[in-house]
């Protein structure tokens, strides 16, 4: 079977961990997720992940604290996430390496773009934690970075929504989701996809972004088997 991409990097929200619980982890919806990310990994993907931490700090809601304090704290909160999936994967089966772009000697390997590259390819799941490593970038702006770095194919949003909407489907019973746009498109109507900072370097490295529902069991497979799912975004 001819795969749409070889190589991913899957953006996933520090939500999406928290399941029902609305905060925190859910581990048992993390091995769910960890479960169809690696259905994906076994048909000889190469898979990257970048996580966030939302699910544990909001820094942008801590307006009286210094603005680079409370990334670091994000940040912190994207390494306990990235441990969780670590642990959930090799419950799976699966081999896995976190790196973190803040050195943690103990507890993760620190970003080195070679090393990713290594691991990749002999087929371990690379979760990287901690952004960037350095505060006023969030960690779309990561994913963005990272995908470049290792030569992604596609960036994957896996988000709560099949794709891009017209408007707020929630709010507006007449929006409609939106199959393919352009980054300038996605910039110039604002649309809340990923921050203009990671857009803009998504376009200029020309990495396609994918945004899908990743609640959907077999959306993750689909994707890479060719399915049309959830919206692309892309120079095109």
């Amino acid at each position: 079977m001819e795969l749409k991409y070889k190589r991913i990097l899957i953006k996933l929200s520090g939500e999406s961990l928290a399941g029902k619980i609305g905060h925190g982890i859910d581990f048992d919806r993390t091995l769910e997720i960890c479960s169809e990310i690696k259905k994906v990994s076994d048909l000889g993907v190469e898979v990257a992940i970048v996580v966030g931490g939302g699910n544990f700090w909001r820094g942008r809601s801590n307006m009286h604290m210094d603005r680079c304090t409370s990334d670091y704290i994000g940040m912190l909160g994207t390494t306990m996430n990235a441990l969780a999936l670590g642990d959930a994967f090799k419950q799976l089966g699966q081999d896995v390496r976190v790196q973190t772009g803040v050195e943690m000697r103990q507890i993760a390997e620190f970003y080195i773009k070679n090393r990713a590259d290594r691991h990749l390819s002999k087929g371990r799941v690379v979760i990287f934690g901690c952004g960037t490593g350095s505060p006023f970038f969030s960690t779309d702006t990561a994913a963005a970075l990272r995908s470049a770095e290792i030569g992604a194919d596609a960036v994957l949003k896996a988000t709560n929504v099949s794709g891009i909407y017209t408007a707020d489907p929630k709010k507006d019973a007449n929006a409609t989701m939106i199959d393919e746009i352009t980054y300038m498109e996605v910039l110039n109507k604002k649309l809340n996809v990923m921050d203009s900072t990671a857009m803009t370097l998504c376009m200029d490295n020309d990495i396609p972004i994918v945004v899908f529902n990743i609640n959907e069991k077999g959306n993750l497979l689909k994707l890479i088997e060719g399915e049309k799912i959830g919206t692309v975004v892309s120079n095109k």
